[in-house]
């Protein structure tokens, strides 16, 4: 399989892992956040106050997935010296 199919192939596992732990983690976050309104509703303001800055904590980490996977597929280093050792 050529070099660039894989790149392809890594960068898409990259980003549907990344996607599933986010998405696990924003769900779990809301879950719970849910059920602490649900318990207490008086404290309702700093409970989503704390989710909102987790949810953000969270994202971040499918923000660097993506990133990580754009450089696979367009800025990848390695592609000359991959290059170079196919044309042999």
């Amino acid at each position: 399989m050529e070099f660039f199919a894989w790149c392809m192939i890594a960068a898409g596992f990259g980003m549907a892992i990344g996607s599933f732990g986010t998405g696990l983690g924003q769900g779990i976050a809301i879950k719970s956040a849910v059920e602490g309104v649900a318990r207490n509703p008086g404290a309702s303001g700093k409970i989503l106050t704390t989710m909102m800055i987790g949810l953000a904590m969270i994202e971040s980490l499918a923000i660097y997935v993506f990133v990580v996977a754009m450089i696979i597929l367009f800025a990848n280093p390695f592609t000359d010296n991959v290059l170079q050792l196919l044309a042999k």
